[in-house]
């Protein structure tokens, strides 16, 4: 058995568009950016969160897009589970978590709780 939930809609930049698109995003979410834009951190997260789901902004190294984060108490599981869904692995990171593609060519991280973060009303899976 293991649990996993949505947590993270993440919005990808490339190097080119990431400062003004985390302006945009910032100012049109209303939520401010909870620490600033730095050349050496990838991320950005907004201070608040929709639901229980936060947003945050990833610069990458290729063209721009948005993905969705699951987190999971067993993340090998989940990557299971979803690839048994029709899922496809890309990359294992730092053995911690799976960035995975849907049928459609679309990304998405399977990732164990971000800091602090719980599977409170999270999906129990009967493995």
């Amino acid at each position: 058995m293991h649990r996993s939930k949505l947590t993270a809609i993440m919005i990808d930049c490339d190097e080119a568009t990431m400062e003004a698109a985390t302006r945009f995003w910032s100012q049109a979410l209303g939520m401010p950016q909870a620490w600033p834009l730095a050349l050496d951190n990838p991320y950005v997260m907004f201070r608040g969160h929709v639901g229980s789901i936060s947003v945050g902004m990833q610069r990458i190294g290729s063209p721009s897009r948005i993905h969705l984060d699951i987190e999971s108490d067993d993340v090998d599981a989940e990557a299971q589970r979803l690839e048994d869904l029709g899922a496809r692995r890309l990359e294992h990171i730092d053995d911690s978590l799976w960035i995975m593609e849907d049928p459609a060519g679309m990304p998405f991280c399977v990732t164990p709780p971000h800091g602090g973060g719980n599977l409170e009303n999270a999906n129990v899976w009967n493995d």
